[in-house]
Order: C-alpha cells, then sequence, then structure tokens
C-alpha cells in the first residue's frame, strides 16, 4: 500500500532535493556534510575469515588489506552532545587495495527511515524548524500516522542502550547485497559490524554525568591501549526475505544464520583534513559484491556524490 507522502516543489523527490532537506533539518547549518556532520577519521587492517570465499570473491572481503575508517554521529549539528540518545552511530570503512576497494556503510540501527526517496523527504519536511527552532508537533505527528514504517528506526534507539563507545556498538547494513562467490552463486546478503569484546553501553544516569564529547575519549584510549576491533558479518537470506524495503528486518534476523567474512582492527587515528577529506560513496563496490535493488540505494549513491562535491 502506498502512503500519502509530500513531494519536491517539482513533483518528484531527488537526490539534490534530499541534501538540502537534511542541511533544512537543522536550521541550514554552515558545516559542510548533510547528516553524521560529527566524526572521526580512523586507519586499521583487515583479515580474512577462511569463509569469506564461500560468500563472496570480492578481493575486498577475501584478502588482506588496510583499512580507513570514519565514526560518527547521524545528526546535521556537530554541536550535539555524545550523550543524545536519539542519535545514530555510523561507521563506514574501506576496504582493498588496486582497484578493488569497497566502500561499506553502517549504523547502530539495522533499518532505515524511509521506504521510498519520496518517503524520505516528506519526513525531513515534516521535521523542518520553524520560527522557534522546533519542528510542528502536529505536522510530525500526522505525517507518522499515515507513515507508521517511518518509526520503526527511532523504535529502536529508543528501546536499545545509549552506546558508550564506537568500539562496543553492533553497526548494521540496512540493504541487502547481492553477494556472488567463486562458483558464480549468489545469495543475498546483510552486513553487521559486530564489536569483538562485546558491546558497551550506559545506563541513563551515568550518561548524564559523562563528558559532552566522551566517544572521542573513549575512541583515543582504546586505540591506544590496542583495544579496538570488530567481526565483519554476513548475514544470509532465506526465500521470500524484504530485500526492497530498508525501513523493516529480514524475519529472526537476530538470530539467524551469519558468516564471519574478516577482522577489522583500528590502530590509530588520522588527521581531520576537511578540503581533503576521502571520497566515500557506496556504489564503490569490488567484483562480488553487487549493488543492492532497493530505491534508497540508487538514491543514497547519487546523494552522497553530490554532497561530496558540494563539500569541495
Amino acid at each position: 500500500m502506498q502512503h500519502p507522502v509530500s513531494n519536491s516543489p517539482g513533483g518528484e523527490a531527488t537526490p539534490a532535493c534530499i541534501v538540502d532537506a537534511l542541511k533544512a533539518v537543522t536550521g541550514d547549518p554552515a558545516e559542510p556534510r548533510a547528516s553524521f556532520a560529527t566524526g572521526r577519521w580512523v586507519r586499521g587492517t583487515y583479515a580474512a575469515s577462511d569463509q569469506a570465499k564461500d560468500i563472496t570473491k570480492s578481493r575486498s572481503f577475501t584478502k588482506p588489506s588496510r583499512v580507513l575508517a570514519r565514526f560518527s554521529l547521524g545528526n546535521c549539528y556537530p554541536k550535539a552532545a555524545d550523550s543524545c540518545k536519539r542519535l545514530l552511530r555510523g561507521f563506514s570503512f574501506r576496504l582493498g587495495s588496486d582497484g578493488q576497494r569497497s566502500d561499506i556503510f553502517t549504523q547502530s540501527a539495522p533499518v532505515h527511515f524511509a521506504r521510498t526517496l519520496d518517503q524520505m523527504l516528506a519526513f525531513l519536511q515534516a521535521r523542518r524548524p520553524g520560527p522557534d527552532g522546533e519542528p510542528e508537533a502536529a505536522k510530525v505527528a500526522a505525517f507518522s500516522a499515515a507513515n507508521p514504517e517511518t518509526l520503526h528506526q527511532a523504535d529502536y534507539i529508543a528501546t536499545s542502550p545509549l552506546p558508550r563507545s564506537f568500539a562496543g556498538t553492533t553497526y548494521w547494513g540496512v540493504h541487502a547485497f547481492p553477494a556472488t562467490n567463486s562458483q558464480d552463486e549468489t545469495r543475498f546478503i546483510k552486513f553487521k559490524v559486530t564489536p569483538v569484546g562485546g558491546e558497551i553501553a550506559h545506563n541513563e544516569h551515568a550518561a548524564e554525568a559523562t563528558s559532552a564529547d566522551f566517544l572521542d575519549h573513549d575512541l583515543e584510549s582504546r586505540i591506544a591501549a590496542r583495544d579496538f576491533r570488530f567481526s565483519v558479518m554476513a548475514l544470509l537470506d532465506r526465500p521470500g526475505d524484504p530485500v526492497m524495503d530498508v525501513t523493516i528486518r529480514w524475519p529472526d534476523e537476530d538470530a539467524r544464520e551469519a558468516v564471519r567474512l574478516g577482522t577489522i582492527v583500528i590502530t590509530g587515528i588520522e588527521a581531520n583534513h576537511a578540503s581533503e577529506e576521502p571520497v566515500f560513496n557506496p556504489a564503490n563496490l569490488a567484483d562480488g559484491i553487487g549493488h543492492p535493488p532497493d530505491e534508497m540505494f540508487a538514491a543514497r549513491r547519487a546523494a552522497y556524490a553530490i554532497s561530496q562535491t558540494r563539500r569541495r
């Protein structure tokens, strides 16, 4: 069933409209990134598992390589405190070398907040702040009632503990990627990146007593202690799994079969040079991992390119 949504003035949402709307939600700040504005670049290494080749022939995932990555907060305004529970945590990383690189984008919730580009634009327009700096509650409520799937991400965040560490957070890829192995067998997978030492969460009162940038301090101390590694997992599809809708999870997703593709170890911090930032784009995928078929992935590819062009 199609839900009613608002379109752009031209009648159809575009990636450029989305970039503009993301900025408008927080009052059009001067910072160049449209989302996940606060972040730290890091470096590390990737070691493939023996099982990776059974899932994909991609050299990004089957060969050891250096890693370039960015941890971030899912907001447009860079002064939001780390203890804000509504903010997503992001982990983007690049694996591979010699023309066989893949850029993977993951976040601390297993679903996206919109199914289509039109729906995403309407979601953002409903939350655009008014003269008092706040969105109109009635407008948000009306949109949410007409588009209940757009609440799935917020509901997941609200019922999950506040992550106390980038190193102790589980990250999800919300898209279903077609993965092809060396026998040319293809199946859909979802990426799930899990902390080797387990999740680390705040209780509510501890979070209130913590500094506004505790995630940065924790990141630096864990790198210094050489205590920062993740398992890169592939969740395996089953017949009938929804691969076109990024607002819903696969059935029994937390308990289903997963294969460890490899291990990422974060070893150092990269300087943040805004004018020389590496260009990450979800379209960059080495042979063996294909582009997801859903509408939001196609839009994301274009939106990242637009945003990066504006930043430069």
